[in-house]
């Protein structure tokens, strides 16, 4: 079965299958992984990298997707490619004689999942190729928001509603509305967020549900979870800013954009 996600960003990590260079690996960005393996496989004249081009065949074993724009996709990948130079992974071991590219390399993302600022965000570990799948050593298990699943993803724009698709019109209150945190007016849908489950009546400011969730942890930025102020249910953040973007769907598929606010948080 292949799971659909919509708003997708990926970092990834092939495995050369091909016996003159098996064993290499590469790690790259991408918003489509299907349409990625195929240029990848097809050499630089279909897209792929250079450093791939003329090696393969390629297998794309493992992805970690949910990040909430290309930005922060690519800096995790930046860093996955140099733990050494990235200051947030200096605690990272260096790679041993014994250890295989692979290996090494999955120790490294296994450390970037537990440290800031990768520890916070709605991602989801992925295994596209069960074959290669390595247990998760105890201490380096990933936060409990971020699952671990298996299966292929394929890539999905997130659908435009609109008059005429032959879906069912929802009531949408009308702006401006009163924030359930701070009891001032919420001036227009885009500084708006809503309680996903069915039964809830919440409006809030963006930036006032996130200093709510952040209360215990003031020193944090991005929060992961807390009760609705509402209904009163334990919800991820993660979800709720996917829910805002029109793209709530099962756990896995975690995405959508933080950046317009969490430079507000600062203020």
């Amino acid at each position: 079965m292949v799971v659909e996600v919509e708003g997708f960003y990926g970092v990834y990590m092939l495995y050369c299958t091909n016996p003159k260079y098996k064993g290499r690996i590469y790690i790259g960005f991408t918003v489509n992984p299907e349409r990625r393996i195929q240029q990848h496989n097809g050499g630089k004249h279909k897209g792929g990298a250079w450093k791939t081009s003329g090696r393969g065949p390629w297998d794309m074993v493992l992805i970690v997707h949910g990040f909430p724009n290309d930005i922060a996709a690519l800096r995790f990948e930046w860093a996955w490619q140099h733990p050494h130079v990235s200051r947030r992974l200096t605690h990272v071991p260096r790679k041993t004689k014994k250890q295989s590219s692979f290996d090494f390399h999955l120790m490294v993302l296994y450390h970037m999942l537990r440290v800031a600022p990768w520890n916070r965000l709605p991602l989801t570990l992925r295994w596209l190729r069960q074959e290669y799948h390595r247990e998760l050593p105890p201490l380096l298990q990933p936060p409990l928001h971020m699952p671990l699943a298996f299966g292929q993803v394929r890539a999905r724009p997130i659908a435009k509603k609109g008059k005429g698709q032959g879906e069912e019109k929802t009531e949408q209150q009308p702006f401006p509305q009163r924030c359930r945190v701070c009891y001032e007016m919420v001036q227009s849908e885009d500084d708006a967020l809503h309680c996903f489950h069915p039964s809830c009546s919440l409006t809030t400011h963006i930036i006032c549900l996130a200093k709510l969730f952040l209360l215990n942890q003031p020193q944090q930025l991005i929060p992961v979870e807390g009760l609705c102020p509402s209904c009163g249910n334990s919800v991820l953040w993660g979800d709720l800013i996917r829910h805002k973007k029109g793209c709530y769907g099962d756990l896995e598929e975690v995405s959508n954009s933080q950046a317009h606010w969490v430079d507000e948080l600062h203020s």
